[in-house]
């Protein structure tokens, strides 16, 4: 959104990106988080597996989850999208995925258009009722937007939307972005350990095109490195920051990663 990396790349200072054995993190500036992990030159060879057919698939689940998470995180956290709504059918609800999907793409374009018609970073996220009543969606957006304006948009039912409070003292939009992510990632993260959630050949979560942060990648000697390097960038230290060094029993490269602001 405006965001150059070789900009970004610039004021911090980079040393060129180099293949030698070091430490690269990948930085969202717009999120104010990265993730990163140890390299070397050795790179094992991987064997070619088939869509759905992995070693084993609870592991491959449990990783894909995390990549999703990470995504709405950083996309929401980027997007300063801190108001969640939800968007209920009446009567008997709605059953077929596929036609939720099309009445969510409807929503926001009539949502837009109630709103001026300018492109808006949205996510969304569908969930399966727990009495029968069918599919309900998910969504954040960052900005007020009326009520009276997202019931016009559905138009299928019941609608509600609030902009999340409770966080601790001193958080502002960014902690708000990052507190509906967390409520979004819970309902996404379903769809890869509840076999009865997922829906064949659908994706699991929407979000609008055209908003998808800037990613930079650092590269240093150590862990610190790389972390003191977005740091000069933000101006300041990590608001939070995690280390495989901290999980007994890693097994995967030494990794890392940090939040700034809050």
């Amino acid at each position: 959104m405006g965001l150059d990396a070789e900009a970004v790349a610039a004021a911090i200072g980079l040393p060129p990106l180099t293949h030698k054995p070091g430490w690269l993190l990948s930085l969202y500036p717009q999120a104010a988080e990265g993730g990163g992990c140890f390299r070397s030159t050795y790179r094992p060879e991987r064997d070619y597996v088939a869509r759905g057919a992995a070693k084993d698939p609870a592991r491959a689940a449990e990783q894909a989850g995390r990549r999703a998470r990470r995504t709405l995180r950083r996309y929401c956290a980027a997007n300063g999208l801190n108001r969640l709504g939800t968007l209920t059918y009446d009567g008997q609800g709605c059953h077929d995925p596929l036609a939720t999907r099309e009445h969510v793409k409807g929503f926001f374009r009539e949502l837009r258009a109630g709103l001026g018609g300018k492109p808006m970073p949205y996510v969304w996220v569908p969930e399966w009722h727990k009495t029968g009543h069918g599919l309900h969606v998910h969504f954040a957006v960052g900005r007020y937007v009326p009520r009276s304006v997202i019931s016009s948009a559905w138009g299928r039912g019941f609608v509600h939307i609030k902009l999340l409070g409770d966080l601790p003292v001193g958080s502002g939009p960014l902690g708000e972005a990052r507190r509906a992510a967390g409520y979004l990632s819970k309902y996404v993260a379903k769809t890869f350990t509840d076999p009865d959630a997922r829906i064949l050949g659908l994706h699991r979560y929407g979000l609008a095109q055209g908003f998808t942060p800037t990613k930079v990648s650092l590269h240093g000697t150590s862990a610190d490195d790389v972390i003191d390097q977005a740091s000069q960038f933000f101006g300041m230290a990590p608001a939070r920051r995690w280390s495989s060094g901290e999980v007994e029993g890693w097994k995967a490269p030494p990794a890392i990663w940090a939040q700034w602001g809050r």
